[in-house]
């Protein structure tokens, strides 16, 4: 390809890219006077981190009043309300119990950001009840729930945004436009990593009385009834399989939804090989695993997983990141930046490709955001339907029910939702709920 032709399509890719970020509604008009017709009323369930944050994303836009704030701890309850109050000017209504909210007719739209295995229950009785959701990742904390999910959104008619905020940021909408428009040639294999000191868990303490103001026996819910311990609760839950799936699939779903992007693959894979093994010293609260490395071999082109809890370095001077490797050359991103380093032909003397860097990239929350409260007015599908969401967390979800039940390789029938070869592994696709929850029908 010659150069002028190779800068078109370069520049065709990035323009693209800022198209695609335009598609949220602008700053400056959710910022200006809002008829109360077009206010979105929506309800936080799930307050204490990112739900909370999420919740200030959609304030800041100006067009949304939050109507309720639902929260199983009276402490993290108070304190959200009162900085909603304070910083906004608006006074929710505390809950406790989310099927009260639910209830009301004058929300249109709720935010969940509750540990990973409230999110199908919810979701589904969300949806059932004529809300819109925006539901935190990974979408459910195992595949039978995310089914689910994917069926009550369309069964209902909802929109239903999964909080894998990198499918509206700059940083990804670049590299997917670079790579699709054949920039760094064919696309042969994708490698990921994931370090991170918090994937270790947390010390362990003993077990103790529940704290004042918090309903643990609502706060597990569905899951089996075990004595409080503050280590399986605030801050560290996720390393326990009850209510998550550890580093694996806090960061891999992010991470990974950018490796199926890049081929546009919506389902999940066929075949999952892990290696999986607790190889850190330190004797930490956790269930889930420390070091894993899984392969997903694709069609024509293979994705590697590389994860080590208890580092914070790793390839190229990031934590994390993505390495898409072309014939023609091998485009790095993280959040922050991308760098696309080209191949050298040693026949015709020159790069087989231009190189492309770009620095200044942020985090897209209030971007996904944004393409949520639009696709609520429009009724369009948002940039991350439970189908992408379910695709991304099927994954994760393998590699871990590999990593459980010892099984180096699993054969997985996306169609059917089973396992083809272990008996073992099709017992974790679902879970059974404690007695009186029940797992949604849909």
């Amino acid at each position: 390809m010659n150069p002028s032709r190779r800068r078109f399509i370069k520049q065709a890719a990035l323009t693209a890219s800022a198209i695609g970020a335009a598609t949220v509604i602008p700053e400056k008009v959710w910022s200006s006077g809002i008829a109360s017709s077009d206010q979105v009323n929506v309800a936080l369930i799930g307050a204490r981190n990112m739900g909370f944050g999420i919740l200030k994303h959609h304030l800041d836009t100006g067009m949304v009043k939050c109507v309720a704030i639902c929260d199983v701890d009276e402490n993290v309850l108070k304190e959200k309300i009162d900085i909603v109050k304070k910083d906004y000017g608006q006074a929710p209504e505390p809950m406790k119990d989310y099927r009260k909210v639910l209830e009301r007719k004058d929300i249109d739209a709720v935010i969940i950001g509750t540990p990973d295995h409230w999110h199908c229950l919810i979701t589904v009785d969300a949806c059932q009840a004529g809300k819109d959701v925006y539901v935190e990742k990974p979408m459910a904390n195992t595949i039978g729930e995310c089914n689910l999910m994917v069926k009550a959104a369309k069964r209902y008619n909802r929109i239903v945004q999964v909080g894998q905020q990198q499918r509206d940021g700059k940083i990804f909408i670049d590299s997917m436009n670079l790579i699709k428009s054949g920039e760094i040639g064919t696309l042969r294999k994708i490698n990921i990593w994931a370090n991170f000191n918090y994937g270790l868990g947390a010390q362990w303490v003993p077990d103790s009385p529940v704290p004042a103001g918090v309903d643990y026996d609502f706060w597990l819910g569905p899951a089996p009834e075990r004595p409080f311990n503050q280590a399986r609760f605030h801050g560290s839950w996720r390393h326990f399989w009850d209510y998550g799936g550890g580093l694996m699939s806090d960061w891999g779903v992010h991470l990974i939804d950018m490796g199926l992007w890049a081929k546009d693959v919506t389902t999940g894979p066929e075949r999952v090989i892990t290696y999986a093994a607790n190889l850190s010293k330190q004797k930490m609260a956790r269930e889930t695993f420390d070091t894993m490395n899984i392969i997903y071999p694709k069609k024509d082109f293979v994705i590697h997983y590389d994860l080590t809890a208890g580092i914070q370095n790793g390839p190229y001077e990031s934590p994390y990141g993505i390495q898409f490797i072309g014939e023609k050359g091998t485009l790095v991103a993280d959040r922050s930046k991308y760098h696309l380093y080209p191949e050298w032909d040693g026949q015709k003397k020159a790069m087989k490709t231009d190189e492309v860097q770009y620095t200044k990239g942020k985090e897209s929350h209030r971007e996904h955001v944004d393409n949520f409260l639009e696709c609520i007015k429009t009724r369009n599908t948002p940039s991350c339907p439970p189908e992408i969401g379910r695709a991304a967390a099927v994954h994760v979800h393998i590699a871990n029910i590999a990593a459980r039940t010892g099984e180096t390789v699993l054969e997985w029938d996306d169609a059917k939702n089973r396992f083809t070869n272990s008996k073992k592994a099709n017992e974790l696709i679902t879970p059974e709920y404690r007695k009186p929850w029940k797992l949604p029908v849909v």
